[in-house]
């Protein structure tokens, strides 16, 4: 079970609950340690001076603020501990906003609040349900840590999520920080009409399990097979895709592509699975005659499916060199390897 990293109170107007923070995410990033190559010895920072080249004992570190070049001004850890924000166990919410006003760029992190106690269930309860009826996002400020933080608490399926945020003056403005922004420029109504269509033929619900980390697995599996003493060969990296001129052609051409997967995703067309004229991935070679019906019957949803679970199946049938491959290789890959297995089974 989960463990609360912070508990304390969630204050609203003279209704005071106590809560328990959680964190909503974890990590998945591969981490590496550093070893001198061809050992098994790790491989340490140590604190050294920089002039002298000495190392320098942790006790001997003081922390300076630099105001100018090569000057300093140190302060002491007694310093700032004065300086620390009170200590409380209060989230004060001073205000309830539509989510809509928040830009996401103000979003840092995300934690679960969950109530602590028997008696701060009913209280709790109360305060999701009535934030989800009038959707509403309540912003208060609270200490974790010796830092303050900027919070926005919604409601969010059976828990209320807590975000850190940015404060203003830590998001950046984009106009006065970064040349050529806003960018000046006219467009002719068939390139407006055409850019809105691709973003219609393009969308749907989002799903976030229809979308992984694909570098993370490969890297997992690299790993895997180089435990396994497999011996890996760098492919060269593809072509790199040639720049288009014509704004409104390449519109034009996405849009056809993204109809022709659509069409494919649906099974319509007499059943054919192969792109679009527009599109800029060849199509599909034809199967054999004798394969044509295993085929079908073996994979007749796959055109349907995302790349996750494409990724999951092949993962199943222990395809080799799968978390390479694209969304529409590993349908293939996935439909052959499946008529297969049925074959050799009959």
């Amino acid at each position: 079970m989960a463990r609360a990293i912070w508990t304390g109170s969630l204050s609203f107007g003279l209704v005071s609950v106590p809560v328990g923070l959680y964190s909503a995410t974890e990590d998945k990033t591969v981490h590496f340690n550093q070893l001198q190559a061809g050992t098994a010895d790790r491989v340490r920072n140590r604190r050294v001076n920089e002039r002298t080249g000495e190392e320098v004992d942790y006790r001997d570190v003081v922390k300076g603020y630099e105001v100018g070049p090569g000057e300093y001004v140190t302060v002491t850890p007694e310093e700032l501990e004065a300086a620390e924000p009170e200590k409380t166990r209060m989230i004060d919410v001073t205000d309830f906003v539509d989510l809509g006003e928040i830009d996401p760029i103000y979003f840092q992190r995300t934690y679960y609040l969950a109530p602590q106690g028997e008696q701060a269930r009913r209280a709790y309860a109360l305060l999701l349900e009535v934030m989800a009826e009038t959707k509403k996002v309540g912003i208060a400020t609270f200490v974790m840590r010796n830092k303050e933080y900027l919070v926005a608490i919604r409601p969010s399926d059976a828990v209320l999520a807590l975000e850190t945020m940015f404060f203003a003056d830590e998001v950046r403005d984009a106009r006065s920080e970064i040349e050529g922004i806003p960018v000046d420029a006219t467009f002719t109504k068939r390139e407006v009409d055409t850019a809105k269509l691709l973003i219609e033929s393009m969308a749907a619900p989002f799903e976030p399990k229809n979308y992984n980390d694909t570098y993370r697995e490969r890297v997992e599996e690299l790993i895997e097979r180089k435990r396994n003493g497999e011996k890996i060969v760098i492919e060269p990296v593809g072509k790199k895709p040639e720049k288009v001129l014509d704004l409104a052609d390449a519109l034009a051409r996405s849009v056809e592509a993204a109809k022709g997967r659509h069409r494919a995703g649906r099974g319509i067309a007499g059943g054919h699975s192969e792109r679009s004229a527009g599109s800029s991935q060849p199509p599909r070679p034809k199967q054999d005659r004798r394969d044509s019906q295993p085929a079908r019957a073996a994979g007749a949803d796959l055109s349907e499916l995302r790349k996750s679970d494409l990724y999951e199946k092949a993962a199943e049938l222990d395809l080799p060199g799968r978390s390479k491959m694209s969304r529409d290789e590993l349908e293939d890959a996935v439909r052959s390897a499946t008529a297969s297995r049925r074959r050799r089974a009959s």
